[in-house]
């Protein structure tokens, strides 16, 4: 039985209209600036110190996983709507969560949620072997298609509820869920290795949550609370308890 000890407090997954398509790929050039400008304002003008991270979120084209209407929006710090009811989450908050987990190259991550693939994409550019998950069969095509035309061939992504983990790809290094979540699926913390962290939006799954960095030591559940968020609930088995 898992013992969950609190730390005190340190201080948006989906049917697109269309996903980027060869051509579009060759064509992110003039994103550039306005990609930097969301490295410079937006994350190292705030707590996102990490050079590895800014790097991977100043080389992803967060473009091309925002449907084409919006693109000219893509790099403002605020979620996009990408179908369904579905968002994709704000630059700030997808840097801060990869940050926070920290993931080395190699280790293996597992993603609940991969919406347009674009938080898979940021880890991959970190080195890490990526599972993602996402409960939408035609979001997970959309997603998988996308991220295997932009090369991320160490990302892995499965149609399926993400309550119940990957077992078969088990146990993981980290575990990040990007989608609201009132418990922790207790498939996930079997699944997650000895000294792995899991970062999840914890609480009321309908208002605001907060990040909550968990990592899994001797049998017990170290809980760090970062800040107060807001990302769309877990759906599936999630819903029954």
């Amino acid at each position: 039985m898992y013992r969950l000890k609190i730390a005190l407090p340190f201080f948006l997954s989906f049917v697109f209209l269309s996903f980027a398509s060869p051509s579009d790929i060759s064509r992110s050039e003039p994103y550039a600036a306005a990609r930097q400008r969301m490295v410079e304002e937006d994350l190292k003008a705030r707590d996102i110190t990490d050079a590895q991270v800014l790097q991977a979120m100043g080389k992803v084209n967060r473009h091309l996983f925002v449907e084409e209407g919006l693109r000219n929006r893509a790099y403002a710090d605020y979620p996009l709507p990408i179908g369904e009811g579905q968002t994709i989450s704000q630059p700030y908050i997808v840097a801060l969560m990869t940050q926070w987990l920290s993931p080395k190259p190699g280790e293996k991550v597992l993603e609940i949620g991969a919406g347009s693939g674009y938080q898979a994409a940021i880890l991959a550019e970190l080195g890490a072997k990526v599972f993602t998950i996402e409960i939408r069969p035609t979001l997970a095509q959309k997603a998988a298609a996308l991220l295997k035309r932009l090369g991320y061939t160490q990302v892995s992504v499965k149609a399926g509820d993400g309550y119940f983990g990957w077992k078969e790809n088990a146990p993981f290094d980290a575990i990040i869920i990007t989608c609201a979540a009132n418990h922790i699926p207790p498939s996930l913390i079997e699944q997650l290795k000895e000294g792995g962290k899991l970062i999840v939006p914890l609480g009321e799954t309908t208002f605001h949550q907060t990040l909550t960095l968990i990592t899994k030591v001797k049998g017990d559940l170290k809980v760090r609370e970062i800040t107060g968020v807001r990302f769309v609930p877990m759906t599936g088995e999630a819903e029954r308890h």
